[in-house]
C-alpha cells in the first residue's frame, strides 16, 4: 500500500470513527491517529535504514577498490624487490 492510499483509507476510518457513539468514538479516535504516527514514524525509520544501506553498500564499495588497489601495489612492489634482488 503507497503513502497516499494509506492517508486515504486512515483519513476515512476517522471519519466512519466520528459517527461511532460518543462513548466509543473518543478511544477509537485516539487509536486511529496513534496509527497514523506510527507510519509517519515507520516510514521515517525505513528511509533512515535505506540511507544507513546506501551508505554502507559505498563504503564497501571505496573497500574493495582499496584492498585491489593495495594487492596490486604489492604484486608491482613484490616484483621490484625481487629485480633488485636478482641485479646484485
Amino acid at each position: 500500500m503507497d503513502e497516499q492510499t494509506f492517508h486515504e483509507k486512515l483519513l476515512d476510518l476517522i471519519e466512519q470513527i466520528k459517527k461511532f457513539p460518543e462513548v466509543k468514538k473518543e478511544s477509537i479516535e485516539t487509536l486511529a491517529n496513534e496509527l497514523g504516527r506510527k507510519h509517519e514514524d515507520l516510514q521515517k525509520s525505513l528511509m533512515i535504514l535505506q540511507d544507513t544501506l546506501d551508505s554502507l553498500r559505498l563504503n564497501v564499495k571505496y573497500l574493495l577498490f582499496d584492498l585491489e588497489a593495495t594487492r596490486l601495489e604489492n604484486i608491482a612492489l613484490r616484483k621490484k624487490l625481487e629485480e633488485q634482488g636478482n641485479n646484485k
